[in-house]
């Protein structure tokens, strides 16, 4: 699991907690104990229900030295959307902490599934037991906490290729000190900002995620730690621009920002700020383990859009998206041409959990269909315009409309909901939604919103509502979302402060 023979430290800037390696070692050696003593089997899923501290990265690496799996779980998912994922995954055992919602916990217990707290290790250390390349690490559900689940499988072989493959195109100096803003439970924060530098003995410093007071002080964090590498998302550098002073010692060698494209007019941006060129879109999927393409150079004029060369990938544009067929090279597109964007590396997904279906719709003969549109310059190098998918990039953060429609469908007196994307100049996006009720009075409406707060994260509420008398859909019954955006956002929207009350909260914040 290692790129070298040693990890790095980890630090909590802000608490001022620090584990060097052989801090690690030990706190490693007494949960592995701890999970062989409650019976933990290679094969096993274990859910880590919390992130972004020292504890998460110690239970992560005793879970695979005992050749088990970790499912990491957005901490700030309601005990509904947790028992979704619970239906799903089938867990041995779930690692909580303090902070984890005591319904959260009732949950587990009533699915069968042991809690475990992470500060209870006992003294008992153990260090046998090791990994194959070929089981299963980790499972990253992507969407599904409130339907039908999509968890990306990566196996330790696939981990590995991606880690090396970013090794050979960047080195590791950079990486020297790491900060990580970004949430550990998916493939951006963890596997690559992450793992992949304190894999190969570089320091980590970990932050809780999309805090504003963290990114008012990021410039004196940034001189306090001798940070060298950060990534983050295009929102946190909005405010982090606005709300911080520049870091002064200069420190930064190298900066990444991935989840959606940089304009060339933030690039620049934070390369001023930063005091460093080396900032770069790092284009990350989960399903090829995070950054798969980018700049290893970016000592280059920012341009809209772009990324750069594969990291460990072969990119391809073509002509479809036909994922029934095998693929022909008559269908790449010629230089310029915008098209679907493929890619082949040895570090994609094993596949979607128990989804067949849906990695037979991703992947043919190799190939992975990302959803996004872009091209390839005349130097090879990958420039996006834009997203097939529907998924909302709220900060970073990714939002499923499935998910929240999936809700809404349940609350009686709903004949129909619709959940997309709207601009928003702070976070990139926001959540709209267009619902269709039996009842259009304040109380139904109040229910509703209440009922949606019960079963959905924050990030996820929708902060602008439309009633509708209907959701168009196309002859296939499927929902435009487009389309049903371009006929709300010209409308006038429901006065959710009004209805709500003082009390109400309609931010939706991440």
């Amino acid at each position: 699991m290692f790129l070298d023979l040693k990890v790095g430290a980890l630090a909590e800037p802000i608490s001022g907690r620090r584990w060097a390696e052989a801090d690690v070692v030990q706190e490693v050696a007494r949960r592995t104990a701890r999970f062989q003593c409650q019976g933990l089997a290679a094969g096993d899923r274990v859910f880590l229900l919390f992130g972004n501290r020292l504890e998460f990265f110690a239970e992560l690496l005793a879970i695979w030295r005992l050749g088990a799996c970790a499912v990491p779980v957005d901490a700030r998912l309601t005990a509904f959307e947790v028992s979704t994922l619970i239906a799903a995954a089938s867990p041995r055992l779930a690692v909580v902490d303090e902070a984890t919602d005591a319904a959260v916990i009732a949950v587990l217990s009533a699915a069968g599934v042991a809690a475990v707290d992470t500060r209870e290790t006992g003294s008992q250390e153990a260090t046998v037991g090791l990994s194959r390349l070929d089981d299963d690490a980790l499972i990253l559900f992507t969407s599904g906490s409130t339907g039908a689940p999509k968890g990306v499988i990566h196996t330790h072989r696939s981990l590995r290729a991606r880690w090396l493959s970013l090794r050979d195109h960047l080195g590791v100096a950079a990486f020297a000190r790491s900060l990580c803003l970004l949430p550990t439970h998916f493939g951006h924060g963890l596997i690559c900002n992450s793992l992949f530098p304190w894999l190969a003995g570089q320091d980590l410093y970990i932050t809780p995620p999309f805090r504003a007071d963290i990114l008012m002080r990021l410039g004196a964090l940034v001189d306090e730690h001798g940070i060298t590498f950060m990534s983050s998302v295009p929102s946190l550098w909005r405010l982090a621009l606005k709300m911080s002073r520049p870091p002064q010692g200069r420190t930064l060698q190298r900066i990444h920002c991935g989840s959606a494209p940089l304009s060339a007019a933030v690039w620049e941006d934070i390369r001023a700020w930063t005091g460093t060129r080396q900032v770069c879109n790092a284009y990350g999927i989960t399903e090829t383990g995070s950054w798969v393409a980018g700049l290893s150079n970016a000592d280059t004029p920012a341009e809209d859009g772009l990324i750069g060369g594969g990291w460990g990938a072969v990119i391809r544009i073509l002509s479809t998206s036909d994922t029934s067929v095998p693929l022909d090279g008559s269908l790449e597109c010629a230089v310029g041409d915008a098209g679907f964007v493929w890619l082949n590396t040895p570090a994609l997904m094993k596949g979607y959990f128990q989804r067949d279906d849906l990695t037979r719709q991703a992947v043919v003969d190799g190939w992975f269909l990302t959803g996004d549109i872009g091209f390839l310059d005349d130097r090879g190098r990958l420039v996006l315009r834009g997203r097939e998918r529907d998924e909302i990039n709220r900060g970073g953060m990714k939002i499923y409309p499935g998910d929240v429609d999936a809700v809404v469908e349940r609350f009686p007196g709903v004949t129909d909901v619709c959940t997309f994307a709207l601009d928003d100049e702070m976070y990139g996006q926001a959540v709209g939604i267009a619902v269709v009720l039996n009842a259009r009075d304040d109380a139904t409406i109040r229910a509703l919103y209440r009922w949606m707060t019960e079963h959905l994260a924050a990030h996820k509420m929708p902060g602008r509502w439309w009633l509708v008398d209907e959701i168009p859909r196309t002859s296939r019954d499927k929902i435009n979302r487009d389309q049903v955006k371009a006929a709300c956002v010209n409308e006038p929207g429901l006065e959710l402060i009004r209805i709500l009350g003082a009390s109400g909260n309609t931010a939706g914040n991440p």
